[in-house]
């Protein structure tokens, strides 16, 4: 897996990830320390509030983002956002009030909802190769979930050396050296195939993936995930401290425990898609999803959950991780940035539904009516993809236009059928092809 880390390129952006990511977890971390500084026992609804305006701005800016990206030199784009990110880290430890948090965590994920699709649809151009891009996927799943392990970790080291504002100092050098590392490189930039309108470029992403049957397949176990890993998330430190009456350290145990797995199905990945389709390792990865919600209720003790998150963590990457191939699949160069855009705002929205649902019916319903309830979700977005998904889905497609004259360029090679032309190549939804053809 790190043989494509000696593509210098790749080299780079990987780490300016890694270390942004680091500094994203310190953030988090000292954020936590902030809401209860400013507000005290009602830091959870401040945290809350803040949680649900990052899932706003992903699901809202990120497609008209993508809308200005396909203009812009990448590099520059990246650099700008990073640089952004970074002033709004080195703001935070000054605020005084609730509403500047509220303002600032706006900025800030705005900006990550337009950095995160760019740079996601930027690895495919630098890694064309198949299978070199599937391990970079599997480093990028990896390094997500490191970092939700390792930050948390350093946070708690620099904590005894200095105070949680300096925390936001480890953010913003963490920007600052993402940035440092993408001016680093040339970085491809797609040229448009066409000028559009700003409404034309801003929805362009979401038509091209709703009228795409594989991706309308993975929006619906985007949904399957985020019924799993908002339980996770959400209701962990309930089931262990307040289920098992046990401690913060137990909390964060189990939080490993899911990484874990999440970072074990990262690894055995690249040889599984080498051998399997991408439909079959993310069904599998639903299907143990999906059991794991429904085993949930009758695990009786903390030494039954570890495995439980374990194999759930499992699920969660084999769901999860291969989505970038199928993106990579399913659209021109030049719309991959807007395709990217339209899987970041889709999945969030998902766990703008599924977050609030595990919390609140935690608390009213009960942890055993939550697995329950969750799992009933997930289990209907699986059933939902495989109807939605077809199991033949092969990357070139027989097809006829009837719109394009006959002296097109695009219809070299067609036979001409009645009142149109017939071909075969590799099928996306693009400016010639804005409807997929029917199965026979």
């Amino acid at each position: 897996m790190l043989q494509i880390l000696a593509n210098r390129t790749y080299r780079h952006l990987f780490l300016a990830q890694v270390i942004a990511l680091i500094g994203t977890g310190l953030a988090t971390v000292a954020l936590g320390l902030l809401a209860y500084d400013l507000a005290g026992a009602e830091a959870g609804a401040v945290l809350g509030t803040a949680l649900a305006i990052k899932m706003i701005a992903y699901v809202g800016v990120a497609p008209i983002a993508a809308a200005f990206a396909e203009r812009l030199p990448r590099r520059a784009m990246l650099v700008s956002l990073d640089l952004v990110r970074a002033a709004v880290a080195l703001f935070l430890p000054f605020v005084t009030e609730i509403w500047q948090v509220y303002v600032l965590i706006f900025v800030l994920q705005s900006a990550s909802a337009a950095f995160t699709p760019t740079f996601q649809a930027t690895i495919p151009d630098v890694l064309p190769d198949e299978k070199e891009y599937t391990r970079a996927l599997s480093l990028s799943r990896l390094a997500y979930d490191l970092e939700s392990v390792a930050s948390p970790m350093l946070a708690a080291a620099l904590l005894t050396v200095v105070s949680f504002h300096d925390l936001f100092a480890g953010t913003v050098i963490g920007f600052l050296a993402s940035a440092a590392f993408v001016v680093s490189v040339a970085l491809p930039s797609p040229k448009a195939a066409e000028r559009r309108g700003i409404y034309d470029r801003t929805t362009r992403g979401l038509r091209i993936y709703l009228s795409t049957p594989r991706l309308r397949g993975l929006l619906a176990l985007n949904l399957a995930v985020s019924a799993a890993g908002s339980m996770v998330i959400v209701n962990t430190v309930v089931l262990v401290q307040a289920g098992f009456d046990l401690t913060q350290t137990d909390t964060a145990i189990a939080l490993a425990a899911f990484g874990c797995g999440s970072m074990i199905a990262a690894l055995m990945l690249p040889r599984l898609l080498d051998r399997t389709p991408d439909r079959f390792a993310m069904f599998s990865g639903a299907t143990i999803l999906v059991a794991g919600l429904f085993i949930g209720p009758l695990v009786p003790n903390f030494a039954s959950l570890l495995p439980l998150w374990l194999a759930i963590g499992i699920g969660y990457s084999l769901t999860q991780t291969p989505s970038g191939r199928l993106l990579r699949r399913s659209a021109q160069p030049e719309d991959r940035p807007a395709l990217f855009a339209a899987q970041f705002a889709l999945s969030h929205a998902c766990w703008l539904i599924t977050y609030p649902l595990a919390g609140w019916l935690g608390a009213t319903a009960g942890l055993g009516t939550t697995f329950i309830a969750l799992g009933l979700i997930a289990i209907g977005a699986v059933a939902a993809a495989a109807r939605l998904w077809p199991a033949p889905d092969p990357d070139e497609i027989e097809h006829t236009h009837h719109a394009l004259a006959g002296d097109h360029p695009h219809l070299a090679g067609a036979t001409r059928v009645g009142s149109g032309h017939r071909h075969t190549h590799v099928f996306v939804i693009d400016s010639h092809h804005p409807d997929w053809p029917a199965q026979r």
